[in-house]
């Protein structure tokens, strides 16, 4: 779900700047995405990523990840994140603390009211369009939801049963709601669902399939990652952010500095001034090292 499959493999064409950026001021911290960015397709981390992250926390750079993913999916990088210990997760729905069991400490919900509205806007707008509920007790499904991982602990039913008043996983926030098309092009039903429903939630796409990931108004890795940043005193000039998918563009915007990565997708290529290697060659780490060399 969310971030979890590699991005879109771009041109070979395209310019990669191999120059660490002149910064407008030292870099306080360093926010990541995950798939497609700082883990390899394979999902694992590299002993050069590992130590890069080290030596950024040691000269003094905090480093969040900020994720699609939900806090359940947050093994593979738990062990790598030093010091504070905290990862924005679900696309900013929701502050993770990764030292203490994945406990959640800020949750900005999709209200339920607002996701019912959602499914029945884009029913009309995409027919064939199939749902499942991310909450902070886990995810849901309908019947045609494609199986991309299964979860033992799901519940399988139709969406209007997932998101019906008074349900037994009413109490538990819903975080996203993921919306999958079978036939559309995953540009276009992210386009078509923003024009049918963008006042009611916000939209943004992470996978290479239609699969679109739905938050609560407002809510993006760029807005929780700048209250994260607020708390701390840290300005968007001192923040440097890679990315690889429209769901990194408000956070890459946001950031004084920003990194896409050689295989991003083509929004985000256009969105950032400066490139770095694609994910399955460091490109993360080979920018922390510049940084902190230059």
């Amino acid at each position: 779900m969310g971030d979890v499959t590699p991005a879109t493999e771009q041109p070979s064409t395209q310019a990669v700047d191999r120059t660490a950026p002149a910064l407008s001021a030292t870099p306080r911290l360093i926010a990541t995405d995950l798939d497609g960015t700082l883990l390899r397709d394979d999902k694992t981390v590299s002993a050069r990523t590992v130590a890069a992250l080290a030596a950024a926390e040691r000269a003094g750079i905090e480093v969040f990840f900020v994720t699609g993913r939900p806090a359940r999916w947050m093994d593979v990088v738990r062990d790598h994140v030093h010091g504070h210990g905290l990862a924005i997760c679900a696309n900013g729905a929701a502050v993770v603390d990764l030292h203490n069991g994945g406990r959640l400490i800020d949750v900005h919900p999709l209200e339920r009211e607002y996701a019912a509205a959602v499914v029945e806007t884009l029913r009309e707008a995409a027919p064939g369009v199939s749902f499942a509920v991310e909450r902070t007790s886990g995810i849901h499904y309908e019947p045609a939801y494609p199986p991309f991982y299964l979860d033992p602990g799901a519940l399988i039913a139709p969406v209007d049963e997932l998101l019906a008043a008074g349900s037994t996983y009413e109490v538990h926030p819903i975080l996203k709601l993921l919306a999958n098309h079978r036939e559309l092009a995953p540009d276009e039903f992210l386009a078509m669902a923003r024009k049918a429903a963008g006042h009611l939630a916000s939209f943004t796409r992470s996978s290479p399939t239609a699969l679109l990931e739905v938050s609560g108004l407002g809510v993006s890795k760029a807005s929780t990652l700048a209250r994260c940043c607020a708390e701390r005193g840290i300005t968007p000039e001192e923040v440097v952010a890679f990315g690889d998918m429209p769901n990194d563009l408000e956070m890459l915007g946001w950031a004084g500095t920003s990194y896409a990565m050689a295989n991003a997708h083509p929004s985000v290529l256009a969105a950032t001034t400066h490139r770095t290697e694609e994910n399955n060659e460091d490109g993360v780490a080979i920018a922390i090292e510049r940084l902190l060399g230059a």
